[in-house]
């Protein structure tokens, strides 16, 4: 898949099947958020992998929706703000954007499988 079908095949779910995902595929949306660009690659951002099977209760507290718990893993993009780049001039602290490029990666690659 070229890029330009890719970002028009890319769409906003919010109902999620609970079938199964292989580890390979888990493995290969986890590389593409490790490649994810960062100044200095510092990579300040972490992917935490939750299964949902069980844990439903839980995770409906976090987040009180139903498709949130729809799919058979959350995954939970945390940034690392004494890791990540700061601007000298204003303290400016990217880790939000390099976060942002990491969903947007994970996004990417989910798509494409």
């Amino acid at each position: 898949m070229d890029f330009s079908e890719l970002i028009q095949k890319r769409q906003s779910v919010r109902a999620y099947k609970p079938d199964p995902v292989e580890d390979e595929k888990l493995q290969q949306v986890l590389e593409a958020a490790r490649l994810a660009p960062t100044a200095a690659n510092r990579q300040p951002v972490r992917v935490v992998v939750v299964k949902t099977a069980g844990r439903e209760a839980e995770l409906g507290r976090i987040y009180g929706t139903g498709w949130f718990i729809g799919a058979p893993y959350v995954l939970c993009v945390c940034g690392l703000p004494g890791a990540a780049w700061t601007r000298r001039q204003d303290s400016k602290c990217y880790v939000d954007v390099y976060a942002a490029i990491v969903m947007d990666y994970i996004v990417m690659q989910a798509t494409e499988r």
